[in-house]
């Protein structure tokens, strides 16, 4: 399986839901502390919390991440990690948001009303399972890169589309009576669709824990069932098995604003393989 340290750069996918009273009163240390070890990346706070991707030296990234998990609150975050051959990001952001992954739903309690956790060991289980619904909650170019076979596409092309498009399903789904499971790159965005998903009513809701990262990275090739690669929002374009880099990378000024790549490693290649909000979704 391959490790960061294979790579040169280590890169940290992280997100935590945890009070934060004064946003901008924790950026500044932050910000200080990854300009002193040079790190790059985009790190995003709001008063729910915490979520973005950085990358740099293992050395820089765990000081910047042993900070953070010492914020009242983080102690248990979980971080992602995988490898870059380079510097994934141009510049190193720390910005303030009203969320840190913007569903634009007020009211919905990622902490408390998510859906229940499944572990990637369990996961094939429960997808297998003909009385579950599996849905894809990333946008509709990372789905192109690749998914679980079987798995709904909403064909959003932000996050906050995917309310309207669960509005308009859930008669459907309830009159189905099956289990609701769902997944995303790292998770952040499934605690916030499980939540609104449950707000509606729906008890038998579910979601991959740690995302499709921590899938590829605990579960075998022999075992998987995640067909082609996981799109990252950075240079690296996309992750296969093992958490290793697919495809050709590219510059990071490639990748615009929209969080949608202009070129694609992946894509026009034969076979499987081949955020419009400023988000950082991969957490």
């Amino acid at each position: 399986m391959t490790q960061s340290s294979d790579y040169p750069i280590t890169v940290a996918a992280l997100y935590h839901f945890a009070r934060i009273e004064d946003p901008a009163a924790v950026r500044a240390p932050i910000e200080a502390l990854c300009a002193q070890h040079g790190l790059c990346g985009t790190l995003l706070l709001a008063n729910e919390g915490i979520n973005g991707t950085i990358a740099g030296s293992a050395a820089g990234v765990a000081a910047a991440t042993d900070h953070i998990r010492n914020l009242p609150g983080f102690a248990d975050i979980e971080v992602k990690y995988s490898g870059a051959h380079a510097a994934p990001f141009r510049r190193m952001k720390v910005r303030l948001k009203r969320e840190i992954v913007t569903m634009g739903v007020p009211d919905i309690d990622p902490v408390h009303g998510q859906g229940a956790y499944v572990a990637p060991a369990d996961w094939n289980a429960l997808i297998r399972d003909p009385d579950t619904v599996v849905i894809d909650t990333r946008n509709h170019f990372e789905v192109e890169q690749g998914s679980f076979a079987g798995a709904v596409d909403p064909g959003t092309e932000r996050f906050s589309e995917f309310p309207a498009w669960f509005d308009a399903e859930a008669e459907a789904l309830r009159a189905s009576g099956k289990k609701i499971a769902m997944f995303c790159t790292g998770g952040i965005r499934c605690e916030k669709a499980t939540a609104y998903v449950r707000a509606q009513g729906f008890d038998k809701v579910y979601h991959l824990k740690g995302g499709i990262l921590k899938y590829l990275e605990d579960v075998p090739q022999e075992d998987s069932l995640f067909s082609g690669g996981c799109f990252v929002f950075d240079e690296r374009v996309a992750l296969g098995q093992g958490l290793a880099v697919l495809g050709d990378p590219v510059a990071p000024e490639m990748v615009d604003r929209q969080r949608k790549p202009r070129k694609r490693g992946l894509a026009g290649r034969a076979g499987p393989e081949g955020a419009a909000d400023e988000t950082t979704d991969q957490a």
